[in-house]
């Protein structure tokens, strides 16, 4: 019976973890963008995206931060912020 109790319980422990992560980047992006604002940038002026790490090198964007346990990272971008309601898009790398 101990037997089967351990292994059940170290999957539920990993698969808690696993939907906390995305919490867990929403939390640290509104950090950054906090900090951000704080140091006098209009908040219309700039964007941030949360992408896997392999998503992270795109034209443009510099990587200001990480979350996940290094899974995922925050891009800023200078310009118009074409999200409109303040929510970044989480994107997930394909199967």
């Amino acid at each position: 019976m101990k037997a089967v109790l351990w292994p059940t319980a170290l999957l539920l422990c990993f698969s808690f973890s696993a939907l906390a992560a995305p919490a867990s980047c929403e939390r640290v992006k509104a950090d950054i963008e906090q900090r951000i604002i704080h140091n006098g940038v209009d908040p219309d002026n700039f964007s941030l995206t949360i992408v896997a790490n392999d998503q992270a090198e795109q034209s443009g964007a510099q990587v200001v931060g990480h979350c996940a346990n290094d899974t995922f990272k925050i891009l800023y971008q200078k310009g118009d912020n074409t999200d409109n309601n303040g929510d970044a898009e989480m994107h997930t790398p394909s199967p």
